[in-house]
């Protein structure tokens, strides 16, 4: 059974964590495939959105700990090859990407929920931390990304604390956009990767990059990157089409290029 089970419907790839049995615990295997999925499949030119989500009844609570006890080797060359690529494939991809979390959301795996875009969580999702709790500091863009999402206080107690966040505190945190009933999860997952696939795919990846950008810029670095990518997307043909569908009073009808 493959690692990783990637299928497209229309411009929404759906890329789902295949390990169940062991709640899509990441090894060496899940994260070749992965990586592979969001820097091929996901970059082919008819994928506009992406929809990362795990089978069974997890999302993915972190790392394979049957795994890193036959070979531990050098957790921080684990990281680099494994967990940091998967990461900034993510981040780099500029296309927009919906997590589903469909259930327990642990260590690296609320790592990698959060590395995406837009976050749509079951009922029945959970997120743990989870590092503290083997004596350990989160990885996997963990700090950057939960300081950034909550502010420096609440990521604190948080992380420190390893506590277990049901899916409407995490909501009520601001971590999710919205909590479905389980059932609905999958649907509604595909119905915003929808929404955003119809839109300009190539002015939401640059988006993304500014956003990200704007962590570590100063405000003149902000503004040129802004006026440089603005420059790039006055250029594009869903620029013209947007601008037609206003003067012509008429819904756009963007083509991500």
């Amino acid at each position: 059974m493959p690692e990783v089970e990637s299928t497209r419907d229309g411009a929404v790839q759906t890329i789902t964590l295949n390990r169940p049995d062991v709640l899509n615990a990441f090894n060496a295997a899940m994260h070749a495939a992965l990586q592979d999925g969001l820097k091929e499949a996901a970059r082919d030119a008819e994928v506009r959105a992406v929809v990362v989500t795990g089978a069974g009844r997890g999302f993915c609570v972190g790392q394979d700990l049957t795994e890193f006890r036959e070979a531990p080797g050098d957790i921080g060359d684990r990281l680099r090859s494994g967990y940091h690529r998967t990461i900034l494939a993510i981040r780099s991809l500029e296309k927009p990407v919906v997590a589903a979390v469909n259930g327990a959301a642990a260590g690296a795996g609320v790592s990698l929920a959060l590395a995406c875009d837009i976050r749509v969580a079951a009922d029945s999702a959970s997120f743990v931390p989870a590092f503290v709790n083997i004596g350990l500091v989160p990885d996997s863009g963990g700090t950057f990304l939960v300081r950034r999402l909550l502010g420096y206080g609440r990521a604190f107690e948080w992380l420190a604390t390893g506590r277990r966040l049901t899916a409407a505190e995490a909501h009520a945190w601001g971590l999710v956009s919205e909590v479905v009933e389980s059932d609905a999860l999958a649907a509604r997952a595909a119905e915003v990767a929808g929404e955003l696939a119809a839109l300009p795919t190539r002015a939401i990846g640059w988006t993304k990059r500014l956003l990200d950008s704007a962590e570590t810029s100063t405000l003149e670095e902000q503004l040129e990157l802004e006026a440089q990518l603005q420059t790039v997307a006055t250029q594009t043909a869903d620029f013209r089409e947007g601008v037609a569908a206003f003067l012509e009073k008429r819904p756009p009808r963007f083509t991500g290029s």
